[in-house]
């Protein structure tokens, strides 16, 4: 039931996955705004992973351990895995933008600055585990009201609405890989929606 008393040091695990998420984020952004030459964003992205990394493996490993959670494991460790695509596929936007060298879409900011907002929710709905187990749902559900999708669809039709040279495929191909960040982000989402309908019943 939602009433299990939950794993706080479990929950802090699932928060400092989200964390190395919102750095790369953070990172991407100052990627594409030209704060940060790509080659250099990709080296940091690279560190950023691998602390992502090291943090997901802990939370696996606590996992394995760990009994009385508002939400099963099961669904908790899909949510972990979800978080950790989220991380993967934003080193490879970074790396990407690098061997691309194109002068960056407006729209991959605007996906990135929804997909920062979203991640923010995704932690409000992590923190409902431990502070307030009937919320889980609801803040969950949150994260999917995101502007991602809509922002990439506007985004590539301005791309495509030109003349399609190889500055237009490319950026394309930047924004599908946002968008395949925010199908992560869906996901981890349904993780924990998913896991408390099952432990309302």
């Amino acid at each position: 039931m939602l009433n299990r008393r939950p794993d706080r040091t479990l929950v802090d695990l699932l928060h400092s996955q989200v964390a190395s998420a919102i750095s790369g984020v953070e990172l991407a952004r100052r990627a594409v705004s030209g704060d940060l030459a790509p080659e250099e964003a990709r080296s940091r992205m690279a560190r950023v992973e691998h602390e992502g990394d090291r943090r997901r493996s802990a939370t696996v490993t606590r996992l394995a351990t760990a009994f009385a959670n508002p939400i099963d494991r099961e669904d908790l460790f899909r949510l972990s895995r979800s978080t950790d695509d989220i991380l993967d596929n934003l080193q490879d936007f970074v790396r990407e933008l690098d061997l691309f060298a194109v002068e960056p879409d407006p729209g991959l900011d605007t996906m990135l600055a929804a997909i920062g907002d979203g991640l923010q929710d995704l932690e409000a709905a992590i923190s409902a585990i431990a502070e307030n187990p009937l919320q889980i749902r609801a803040k969950s559900l949150a994260v999917r009201k995101n502007e991602i999708r809509r922002r990439y669809q506007v985004s590539v039709a301005r791309t495509l609405s030109g003349e399609v040279d190889a500055t237009s495929l490319k950026n394309r191909e930047l924004l599908r890989r946002l968008d395949v960040v925010g199908l992560r982000l869906g996901e981890a989402a349904d993780a924990l929606a998913d896991g408390a309908v099952k432990r309302s019943h």
